[in-house]
């Protein structure tokens, strides 16, 4: 496309060079993996939280805990943390859940890019082929060589 504007053709209205389909395109996959970092972050955390729920379970209430607030150790009971930690819990799987569906929206997002601007990945898009080709059946063939006395 950069070389029909070299050589004096002009793009339809509305269709897009190759550089800015390819600048959508990039734009939409660095979004889409730091949703994937974003999930994967706050998966680690409900895990934290759950692991620190089951220990804080059979301690008993009125015995001290620390917890780390905004970079600062305060020194609580654990009957006031058990609450708040399991709240932050429930709020985290509800966040974990929407950042699920964005991602799959955005995945879908992705794949209608590819399609609606004719995009193909080099290296995905042989080993689609390849995949395609493995399910049909295979023939093996066991090829001797004679031995020569």
């Amino acid at each position: 496309m950069a070389s029909d504007k070299k050589l004096g053709k002009s793009l339809p209205k509305g269709s897009k060079s190759n550089e800015e389909i390819l600048a959508g395109f990039q734009t939409l996959r660095n979004d889409q993996r730091m949703m994937a970092t974003k999930l994967s972050e706050m998966e680690m955390e409900l895990n934290e939280h759950k692991i620190v729920i089951d220990t804080l379970k059979n301690v008993d209430p009125k015995r001290k805990c620390y917890r780390m607030v905004g970079g600062i150790l305060c020194e609580q009971v654990v009957g006031e943390v058990l609450p708040g930690l399991v709240t932050n819990k429930e709020r985290l799987i509800k966040v974990i859940e929407t950042l699920n569906e964005q991602l799959e929206k955005k995945g879908k997002e992705i794949n209608d890019y590819k399609e609606k601007n004719n995009i193909r990945i080099r290296g995905l898009d042989e080993l689609q082929q390849t995949e395609e080709e493995s399910k049909e059946p295979k023939r093996n063939a066991l090829v001797v060589n004679p031995i020569e006395t």
